[in-house]
């Protein structure tokens, strides 16, 4: 079972079961989102008291919360018993890539050298993890939503919105490749 686990499964598998957790979601009338778990997360703390953004029933995205510790939970599981000790194979011409922007690829799934202890208390190393971060936070709520909100969720739903914001996600995502990530590096 762990060995069948640890593969990658094929697209008519996968895809199959993402329309029907997406259809069952629009059936039950509820969105599939990670960022908005957060508005939750503060309005259960009480913070509906001081910003009025925070002020709604939380307890009607409760099945959100429980998508987000199972997924936590499977994140953990996946890590300690679906590890593969192996390295990571990437092709010759992305770990040439990787060079030329001095990141050196150790066979790691995520570059250690960006998201490690040692490279948070860097000026560079803080602005990607910590600036960048936020700035994905908030930019997932500015735009109503996460990438998998819009593009799973939204799209599904045949919202005129998310069709925008994922084209804007897409474009962010070619303008950072292409032209800012060579900068910062």
């Amino acid at each position: 079972m762990i060995e069948f686990l640890s593969q990658a499964w094929p697209w008519y598998v996968s895809g199959p079961l993402i329309a029907t957790v997406m259809f069952l979601l629009l059936w039950a009338g509820g969105n599939f989102g990670v960022s908005s778990t957060l508005r939750s997360v503060c309005a259960m703390g009480g913070a509906g008291k001081h910003c009025k953004y925070f002020d709604f029933d939380w307890k009607s995205q409760r099945w959100n919360l429980v998508f987000i510790l199972g997924a936590v939970i499977g994140g953990f599981v996946a890590s300690t018993t679906l590890y593969d000790p192996e390295p990571l194979r990437l092709s010759e011409a992305t770990v040439q890539d990787l060079q030329v922007l001095d990141i050196p690829f150790n066979g790691s799934i995520i570059p250690t050298e960006i998201f490690s202890w040692d490279s948070f208390f860097t000026l560079k190393g803080f602005f990607i993890l910590v600036v960048g971060g936020f700035l994905v936070g908030f930019g997932a709520r500015w735009a109503g939503g996460c990438t998998s909100g819009h593009a799973i969720s939204g799209l599904s739903d045949l919202q005129l919105p998310s069709l925008i914001a994922v084209v804007g996600f897409f474009i962010g995502g070619l303008a950072m490749t292409y032209l800012f990530f060579p900068l910062i590096f």
